[in-house]
């Protein structure tokens, strides 16, 4: 994986875990229901993960604090 760069999403998540898993349940909405947060052409990687990590990285997603 080359973009985005993990230090990158690791100034906007917490954790490598935290990382994974948000991108992972991004990336299976993705497939589920077909919606982007871009149009098809600005995304730089063909795959649903790396779109996920991609929407991460320019701020599409926020990740909140847990409450626990």
């Amino acid at each position: 994986m080359i973009y985005p760069s993990i230090d990158k999403l690791l100034n906007i998540v917490d954790s490598k875990y935290e990382l994974v898993h948000v991108a992972a349940r991004r990336s299976k909405e993705m497939k589920r229901t077909r919606t982007y947060q871009m149009t098809e052409a600005n995304y730089i990687s063909k795959k649903n993960i790396g779109r996920a990590l991609e929407e991460i990285t320019e701020g599409f997603i926020t990740i909140k604090e847990s409450q626990a």
